[in-house]
């Protein structure tokens, strides 16, 4: 091999430098031509040198190994009475024991069954001679594939030798033979391109032989180029588009994966069938790289057959500026490809794709001459033609770019708007899904062709087209920025330059500053301000294009009023132009909310224009309001009612779906993101004041939504952002995957920022005055210590741990019962936290009596006392610095009293019932409060908010924080104060900025009471990260992503006061596995809504606790 190679360098410099020398020196390496051929006539991998019996001196301690494993294997039937007969019929000699005999050997070796075994001693000699006959057959297999890859290798690069050295026998076969065969097999791309660069000169010196090898040899090559069935689509196989979305066949760069459909698993030997294939396309193509390197501009000249092989099926059309000479449509050459092998026409399409990147200059010509009948096949009826013809099309494009792109710009992109044609639109489709991928910034000259286009078509009635042309949209968007200023790409005639709505729809879709004022065809009983303005001229362009998009305004800025707004002007602009029938919109909202929405309509916007209905109640009673739907124009509704009435809702066809408090619908998975997903509509808006809550991954349910395949597949973009994302959130993350995970970061800002519009309440009312957050932390009352204490000592508390540690070591995610388990864990300290009746209940079980006498409580009412629970003093002493519940007993008090009202939200109706029998009607009998929890009902919530608002005397607002922290308008209240805290962040800022709003006109203070040293403070941690990850997607602050620290779960579960925190800190138990942080990031979802409303069974769990 490597006297070959440098026989194979040496000739070449010679040939470059003093070819005279050449003939010269090969006078005195006669001897040196002769010894080569002959090695070339050693065919057998086992005999590689004539007149030798041995094999390659590299494979001698295999081969020993292999004759050991066969004497020994004979050794064994010899001491078993069951082969007798047949081992004295054996004439094996080991010591010459070749790969084949070993083979035939162990293959004929044939064990009998156990009925015929006589002695459990025959059964165990006969177990051994079954593992040595293994042994063996694996040994002798395994040094037959090295032996023949190797002899491929050597005679491959000795055939090099030959060619090179310019002394080809008269028969070409014995050099022919071994440089074809490495074409098709070697596995080293270095190894085989040298063999593709000595066939293409061999190739060369045969030019003019009689007869010559060179047909042949062309024939054989484009062959081989086609044998990669990852690259060259196979008719049989992918006959839909399901099959092209299952492979994911629109990816760039797969050039070898083993892509597997939906339900089936690959083989051994489909998986070496796929690597052969591979291996046989990249020699192909290295020979044809050669080969336009060695003829350059002569090549179809010299090589006429290879010309033929490029039009056996495709016809060449001369262009001019693009359009065929012949005044021949795509389209109509489309139709002559039509009644072809399919599989055929596909093979001429991969070879001109796989000779088109290694053409020289001057033949580019001539091979575009072809490019309109690959045209013609990207709208042909089998969808692998059509895949072919795309990936044909996208190689030529990456040398040939503004020639090919310009036919594309006047010849694909009408293709998306042919509605007589699904196959057209289809194929077009995956055309510029490829060359969005395979251009990459290459294609920012021609992008602003092309979104408007795209953009068009992403309500295309056939969901392949949807989503091919969507995820190409959403790729060209972050490129719109680069193509500003850029002068029109040459050969593009003037009819196809942007008009000048296209240039300012991209304008506005960069920059919403530069969307012009809208004006409202109809009267707001309100005035409105610039922000609100701005947001309504955004949503009149969405509109205009009929793009979809999330307004996720800071809370309480208004998105009910422009949302409301922009429904009612398109009602009145389609009253004004007479259409015949004016769709209804839909609005979903909490069911909260429903009877504030229909307020808040007949509040700032005329009967006569939006006529709402709220669509609520019973099964009975909303198939009795089904007939007044024709008498109004906007249906309001719950998002529970639309995953109940589905059937009925999905058949409507809405003028606007609108979805108020949208991240609802962030679980893709659940039953009323399902249901809502079925729903038709011209105008889809989300509003929102939080679209990321927990993780950036909900964002795609969001879309998904709005508009289909924009994001891709839930797969593929957990793949682009949400592992890069994940990874980064490690602490213990390297550079390079935090650094990864800015980069995903910034791609999805740039992906989504044109179809989010987010103002801050700091950015647009510089007159809403500040909002507070002060922390008050509170130390545990010795009986909440003793329970934690108790907890820390329990079987509940090593069960905890023993799930903790078993996940560290799962790969995948914990099993929900584990899940569920831990979390119920949590519950039961954070209830802990708040107050010790919360798990004690009126009735302590008998295993806490105990600790109860132990602190001198008698009684299970003595729980109720104040002191018990720290929250609930400090509550006192807050409302009192409010002037609330104070006896009126000085002028200070009296002035105070009245001056503040307080909305206090809790996790748990129990803790709400405590405040009111503890607290109020215990030591504050003069507050005047009003209660918002779950156990209202809907249609009865809005008249206590509104009560609560027009009331002044009423001091107090008690609520839950899931029933209270959505949509409602409290702004008459100025101080909040939150007993206990949200997993989710978002929860409690909704909450907040149920107060701090427009219209509020005095500062808002929030307390929020914290337990220190103790899990409700590493709550508030947690709450922190999520803040900043929702910031930074949204808000574009991507300096501002911090890491979560999720390895000690196991801290989470002990107490820290400050009077034995630094010696905590040194029995802190580090762990950290993927289980952990799954359970960590899994109890978001966990903790569902119900939870907030209804009581937890903790019975079980409490028993555990009596260790």
């Amino acid at each position: 091999m490597v006297a070959s190679m440098i026989i194979v360098s040496w000739f070449k410099d010679l040939r470059g430098r003093d070819p005279v020398s050449v003939g010269t020196l090969l006078a005195f390496l006669s001897s040196l031509k002769e010894w080569l051929v002959d090695l070339l006539t050693c065919s057998d991998p086992a005999l590689p040198t004539k007149g030798s019996v041995l094999p390659y001196s590299e494979l001698s301690r295999t081969y020993t190994k292999m004759r050991n494993e066969a004497n020994n294997l004979l050794h064994l039937i010899d001491s078993c009475a069951a082969f007798k007969d047949y081992s004295s019929s054996l004439n094996l000699n080991t010591d010459v024991l070749t790969v084949d005999d070993a083979i035939n050997f162990a293959s004929k070796l044939l064990l009998p069954s156990e009925s015929d075994i006589p002695s459990e001693t025959e059964n165990i000699f006969l177990n051994n001679i079954e593992s040595a006959k293994q042994g063996l057959l694996s040994t002798s297999g395994y040094l037959k594939c090295v032996q023949n890859n190797l002899h491929v290798t050597v005679c491959s690069l000795v055939a090099s030798a030959v060619v090179w050295m310019s002394c080809l026998p008269s028969k070409l076969n014995p050099v022919i033979l071994p440089l074809m065969a490495a074409i098709k097999r070697e596995q080293e791309e270095v190894l085989q391109d040298k063999a593709a660069d000595a066939l293409a000169e061999l190739i060369f010196s045969c030019i003019g032989r009689k007869p010559g090898p060179n047909d042949k040899l062309t024939k054989n090559l484009c062959t081989l180029t086609c044998t990669d069935a990852s690259e060259t689509p196979q008719a049989a196989i992918i006959n839909s588009m399901q099959v092209i979305e299952d492979q994911n066949l629109l990816s760039i760069g797969k050039r070898f994966s083993s892509h597997r459909s939906r339900g089936h698993t690959t083989s051994g030997g489909d998986e070496r069938s796929k690597m052969e294939g591979f291996i046989s396309r990249r020699g192909s193509e290295l020979a044809f790289k050669h080969l336009c390197v060695k003829f350059g501009p002569s090549l179809f000249e010299n090589l006429p057959k290879l010309w033929d092989c490029l039009t056996e099926f495709l016809r060449p059309v001369k262009t001019e500026d693009g359009i065929p000479e012949d005044d021949a449509s795509i389209a109509q050459l489309g139709r002559s490809y039509e009644d072809k092998d399919p599989q055929s026409l596909i093979n001429n399409i991969q070879v001109v794709r796989s000779i088109s990147p290694h053409l020289a200059e001057p033949l580019r010509p001539q091979l575009l001459n072809l490019l309109p009948s690959i045209l013609g096949c990207v709208r042909h009826p089998h969808v692998a033609v059509r895949l072919a013809a795309a990936r044909c099309i996208t190689s030529m494009a990456k040398s040939l770019t503004d020639d090919v792109m310009v036919l594309v710009i006047e010849n694909v992109i009408p293709m998306l708007s042919d509605l007589s044609s699904v196959c057209a639109r289809q194929g077009a489709g995956i055309l510029l899904s490829l060359l969005v991928q395979g251009l990459a910034v290459e294609l920012v000259p021609y992008a602003p062709f092309l979104v408007v286009p795209l953009l068009k078509c992403m309500s295309d009635p056939d969901g392949s087209v949807r989503q091919t042309v969507t995820h190409s949209f959403a790729a060209l968007v972050p490129l719109l920025p680069l193509s500003r200023g850029a002068s029109l790409p040459c050969g593009l005639s003037e009819r196809l330059s942007s008009s000048a709505e296209d240039v300012q729809f991209l304008e506005q879709l960069l920059d919403n500053t530069q969307i012009d004022d809208f004006k409202l065809n109809i009267d707001l009983n309100v005035e409105l301000r610039r922000y609100q303005q701005e947001g309504i001229n955004w949503l009149a362009f969405l509109r205009r294009f009929k793009l979809h998009g999330i307004l996720c305004d800071d809370m309480g800025l208004g998105k009910t009023l422009q949302a409301s707004a922009i429904v009612a002007s398109d009602i009145a602009e389609a009253r004004a132009r007479n259409d015949e029938k004016i769709l209804t919109s839909l609005i979903i909202c909490p069911s909260t909310l429903v009877a504030h929405w229909e307020y808040e309509i007949e509040k700032y916007i005329d009967s006569s224009i939006l006529k709402p209905l709220q669509y609520v109640g019973s099964s009975q009673d909303r198939v009795t309001l089904r007939s007044q739907f024709d008498k109004v124009n906007v249906i309001i509704t719950s998002y529970d009612i639309i995953r109940k009435d589905i059937d009925f809702l999905g058949n409507i066809t809405w003028n606007y779906c609108v979805l108020d408090e949208g991240h609802i619908i962030k679980n893709s998975r659940s039953k009323i993101t399902f249901a809502v997903k079925q729903l038709k509509a011209q105008h889809r808006l989300i509003l929102s004041g939080t679209p990321i809550q927990n993780n950036v991954l909900e964002l795609w349910s969001l879309f998904d939504f709005l508009m289909p395949g924009f994001l891709g597949t839930e797969k593929q973009f957990q793949a682009a952002y949400g592992k890069p994302l994940l990874a980064a959130k490690d602490s213990k993350c390297s550079a390079k995957d935090a650094e990864a995970g800015i980069l995903a970061m910034e791609a999805l800002h740039k992906q989504v920022m044109p179809f989010l519009l987010r103002r801050t309440k700091d950015e647009v009312l510089s007159d809403l005055p500040e909002k507070i957050i002060q922390d008050r932390y509170c130390d545990l009352s010795l009986l909440q210590l003793k329970l934690y204490d108790k907890f820390s000592s329990s079987n509940a508390k090593d069960e905890i741990s023993t799930i903790v540690k078993a996940n560290e070591l799962e790969e995948s995610a914990p099993q929900p019962k584990a899940t569920r388990h831990v979390f119920q864990a949590l519950q039961y300290l954070l209830k802990l936290c708040s107050h010790p009746l919360l798990v004690t209940g009126e009735n302590p079980p008998n295993h806490l009596v105990d600790l109860l006498n132990e602190i001198g409580l008698g009684s299970g009412s003595e729980l109720h006392e104040l002191h018990h629970s720290p929250k609930l003093v400090a509550l006192q002493e807050i409302l009192q610095e409010c002037g609330i519940g104070s006896e009126i007993s000085s002028p200070d008090a009296s002035t105070a009293v009245g001056q503040h009202r307080v909305l206090i939200f809790a996790q748990h109706k129990a803790f709400l019932d405590i405040i009111e029998k503890d607290l109020f009607q215990s030591h504050m009998r003069s507050v005047t409060y009003l209660r918002l929890d779950g156990s209202v009902d809907p249609e009865k919530r809005f008249e206590i908010v509104k009560a609560f608002n027009s009331d002044p005397t009423i001091d107090v607002l008690l609520l839950t924080t899931h029933v209270g922290g959505l949509g409602l308008n409290l702004t008459s209240a100025d101080t909040l104060v939150f007993v206990e805290h949200d997993w989710n962040p978002m929860k409690d800022l909704q909450a907040m900025d149920r107060a701090h709003r427009l219209g509020q006109r005095k500062v808002v203070n929030v307390h929020r009471l914290i337990m220190r040293g103790t899990l409700e403070e590493k709550v508030m941690s947690l709450q922190r990260f999520k803040v900043s990850v929702a910031n930074a997607v949204i808000n574009a602050e991507n300096s501002s992503l911090k890491t979560m620290n999720t390895d000690q779960l196991l801290d989470l579960f002990t107490s820290t006061p400050a009077s034995r925190k630094a010696s905590d800190e040194q029995s802190k138990r580090k762990s950290g596995g993927k289980g952990l942080k799954s359970i960590l990031n899994g109890l978001d979802e966990l903790w569902d809504q119900s939870q907030y409303a209804d009581e937890y069974d903790l019975n079980q769990f409490l028993a555990k606790l009596n260790g």
